[in-house]
């Protein structure tokens, strides 16, 4: 039976081509037995659907049926990438695998309770053709002992919207992906016990000889407002290595705010007693969507940020 994605309007056909074209030129391509390519988007307020091809003024969600190909268009080019505020509704998320095709698949947790939960969940997408899940997938919980330390900066509770580890394999390489989206509060201040809680977590689970495994990469929003303030003193605190490829200035996270230094991805390079990342870094960067994505529309950022996201996605390329 025709699905209702099979054919799109012309004008959407020339926009999604235009897209493609773009990507082209500035995310890796998938070579077989060679690379993998990982990838980390907060899309925003990824909940319910508009099923036209155009929505109009009076709808609700703003996000259609152009918008979600242009997400999928977006994540095809990666083998794993971790969604960041995935709703209870999940009707654009079943959506965009749905388009995304038989080959790809999708694991994701229940929705996080309470106010500073924000109904969020966590998700990954990945392409089975090119990786596959390889046994471990759990939530990150804090023990009761770091939470009875009497230190102005450790963690006195859990974690608002609790970090989530997937274990996946591309080739020989085994990988365990921890994404999270730290609590963003009322101050940068209120972000330093999650982030050195998800840092040590992360220290102490790579520095064990009988873990799972121990090729740790931590990806997701960490809500981390400049270079060099939060992240130095926090996440960086125990031993997590951020490469220079993401690191650059022109390398940006918000699409309102090129200083933002929100999401981030992260291993271990081999200090202290924790292991060096086995997969050889490459390339890395951001896709910056804006005036590529639903160029047949005049629409302001503010738009934009409710159709396709407020956040770019960050990826990485290593060698396998």
């Amino acid at each position: 039976m025709p699905d209702l994605y099979d054919f799109p309007p012309l004008s959407v056909q020339q926009d999604l081509e235009r897209l493609r074209e773009d990507l082209d030129q500035r995310i890796p391509s998938k070579q077989l037995d060679r690379n993998l390519l990982l990838a980390t988007w907060n899309i925003r307020v990824f909940g319910d659907l508009t099923r036209k091809w155009e929505s109009k003024a009076g709808d609700s969600p703003k996000r259609d049926l152009h918008c979600i190909l242009c997400i999928v268009e977006i994540i095809h080019r990666f083998d794993v990438i971790a969604l960041q505020e995935v709703k209870a509704n999940i009707r654009a998320l079943r959506d965009t695998l749905k388009v995304l095709g038989e080959h790809w698949s999708m694991i994701l947790t229940d929705v996080a309770k309470g106010d500073s939960g924000n109904g969020e969940r966590m998700a990954y997408l990945f392409d089975r053709r090119r990786v596959k899940m390889s046994g471990l997938a759990c939530e990150l919980v804090v023990p009761n002992e770091w939470t009875d330390r009497a230190s102005q900066e450790a963690m006195d509770r859990q974690f608002v919207r609790t970090p989530y580890a997937v274990s996946f394999q591309s080739g020989p390489q085994t990988f365990i992906l921890v994404t999270l989206h730290i609590l963003y509060g009322n101050s940068s201040s209120s972000r330093i016990g999650e982030l050195q809680g998800i840092a040590k977590w992360l220290s102490d689970w790579a520095g064990d000889i009988n873990a799972y495994h121990q090729n740790l990469i931590a990806l997701g929003d960490f809500n981390i407002e400049e270079r060099g303030d939060l992240l130095d003193r926090t996440f960086l605190s125990e031993g997590l290595f951020v490469p220079e490829a993401l690191q650059n200035e022109r390398v940006t996270r918000s699409i309102f705010n090129e200083t933002k230094y929100y999401d981030q991805i992260a291993w271990f390079s081999g200090s202290g007693n924790r292991p060096r990342l086995s997969l050889d870094f490459v390339s890395g960067g951001h896709y910056d969507f804006v005036g590529r994505a639903l160029t047949n529309r005049e629409l302001s950022k503010l738009s934009l940020s409710y159709m396709i996201s407020d956040h770019y996605p960050l990826w990485v390329e290593f060698k396998i």
